[in-house]
């Protein structure tokens, strides 16, 4: 490779690295907004939750179960709650995951330790209840709850 070719590759490389990264900003949303969206999904019909991630400013996605049968992954507007896109699943194993009052206590949980967003809440499959978010200072926290327990069981302070 000559010499102008490498002068011309270094910058190309760094803006798409640079484009690469940036992509990967996570939004948040105040951890009060969770009882508007709980209110948009409880609407489109999700019983039970495994995950809601804040996508951009104005979209999160939710996956849960809407009945005994069928598993969704929704893309929510937060803006009016319409969905923007979704995927089904029918599945035999049944709803398990987060109830709605699971979601609200781990998120009281994770303003007493001082998050004021969040970013992303799940559940694992032992119950384990985990919230990402951030405090008034910008610093990154990753909060765990056990399921049916007001006990944090682990905290990470970034």
């Amino acid at each position: 490779m000559n010499t102008m070719k490498k002068m011309l590759l270094i910058p190309a490389s760094a803006l798409l690295l640079t484009a690469a990264t940036g992509n990967v900003h996570a939004d948040y949303q105040p951890l009060d907004s969770i009882d508007e969206i709980l209110a948009y999904t409880r609407e489109y019909g999700f019983t039970h939750y495994e995950e809601i991630e804040i996508k951009s400013s104005n979209r999160a996605e939710v996956e849960g179960w809407l009945d005994g049968e069928w598993f969704a992954d929704v893309e929510f507007s937060l803006d009016n709650g319409d969905p923007l896109k979704e995927e089904r699943k029918r599945l035999i194993t049944g709803p398990w995951g987060m109830s709605e009052d699971d979601i609200r206590q781990a998120i009281n949980n994770a303003s007493q330790e001082g998050m004021i967003e969040f970013e992303e809440i799940e559940i694992s499959k032992t119950g384990m209840i985990d919230i990402d978010g951030r405090d008034q200072n910008g610093h990154e926290l990753d909060i765990k709850v056990q399921q049916g327990s007001s006990q944090i069981t682990e905290i990470d302070r970034d």
